[in-house]
């Protein structure tokens, strides 16, 4: 462990090399990022912020200040794709940021990662495995909320509503107290996700068929999976590993747009269930009339703009204190952020 002093005054982090193991070409001073003030070089801190998804993997690179690389890549949910393809798609998104940045993740000081079911212990120690082959420094794992959270509104209260591959709402009040409602997996919540959206698009199809009115969204779920039959489409929508059912997202935005009444009506109610989940949040942490802060997050929200105007409308004609911003906020720049609140906790 080096200890840099920055004649310049400006304060400088530790830098950990131990952290890069023996099987890693150890950094040289010269080899480390730099910058030049008052005509003296001094090192940079570099952190590493990561939103794993169920549909994308996203990185960023960034400095004290400013984010100076990017990368994506496909999903890193544990339950949904394994250890081995999660560990494949963190790699790639953060080669891509680091190369983006023109950076070594040897250097990483600290990284963050947000993923679902990140409190739990088994999830931890192999997120935890997967990162420390990557790159060097601290590494924290959080939860996907608190980095949605974080990215919403720092260290204050509000609450955050994630709709991307799953959805679950999250919030804090001012007394730091936190509670959370869905996110318990596709099989039993998850109301209003991208694969609530297309699993209930897929059923509302087969009730017509079954009525003896097959709707012309059929077509375009079949395109959206490469398929030709409806039986075919049934055999897929039941099949095991469960199919990708959020993959059927931007042809459900397509179709409501052309004024589909299926694709409106599903996307609807996929507003008015991410409200319900915002109003339970916020009845168990704020008082009634209280201002509340309340942010969403992920593809769903980004993509659909009739699931943002629901959730507006819904949670205002109920909550007509809750603040709604019209922003979707990008939860990994909420990871960025607590890599650098975390290495300053840590070096003061």
């Amino acid at each position: 462990m080096f200890f840099l002093s920055d004649p310049c005054g400006i304060s400088l982090r530790t830098l950990r090399l131990s952290a890069l193991g023996p099987t890693r070409q150890w950094p040289t001073f010269d080899s480390l990022p730099t910058r030049r003030c008052c005509g003296r070089t001094t090192f940079v801190n570099l952190f590493v912020g990561i939103d794993g998804g169920g549909s994308k993997t996203s990185c960023v690179v960034g400095n004290e200040t400013s984010i100076l690389g990017s990368g994506i890549s496909g999903p890193s949910n544990l339950v949904r794709v394994g250890e081995q393809r999660a560990r494949e798609a963190i790699a790639a998104a953060i080669n891509q940021a680091c190369s983006g940045a023109g950076v070594n993740p040897s250097h990483i000081q600290r990284t963050c990662i947000g993923v679902a079911g990140g409190a739990r212990q088994e999830t931890e120690n192999v997120v935890r495995r997967i990162l420390s082959e990557i790159v060097a420094g601290e590494i924290e794992i959080a939860g996907d909320m608190v980095i949605a959270m974080e990215a919403a509104s720092g260290g204050g209260p509000g609450v955050v509503v994630i709709a991307g591959t799953g959805s679950i709402a999250y919030g804090r009040n001012a007394a730091g107290q936190t509670a959370r409602a869905g996110g318990w997996g596709f099989a039993i919540s998850d109301e209003g996700s991208a694969h609530w959206i297309g699993q209930t698009v897929i059923a509302a199809i087969m009730r017509a068929c079954d009525e003896g009115q097959p709707p012309a969204l059929l077509n375009s779920m079949m395109r959206a999976w490469q398929l030709e039959t409806r039986e075919q489409m049934i055999m897929a929508a039941n099949a095991t590993p469960t199919p990708d059912f959020a993959g059927l997202l931007s042809a459900i935005v397509s179709a409501a747009e052309s004024e589909d009444p299926i694709a409106h009506d599903v996307l609807a109610q996929a507003g008015a269930e991410l409200a319900t989940l915002a109003k339970i949040v916020i009845a168990r942490l704020f008082r009634q009339n209280e201002e509340v802060r309340v942010a969403m997050s992920g593809g769903v929200f980004r993509n659909a703009a009739l699931v943002r105007r629901v959730f507006y409308n819904n949670l205002r004609l109920t909550c007509a204190h809750a603040l709604v911003s019209e922003d979707v906020v990008d939860a990994v720049k909420g990871a960025l952020e607590l890599a650098r609140k975390g290495a300053m906790a840590a070096n003061p």
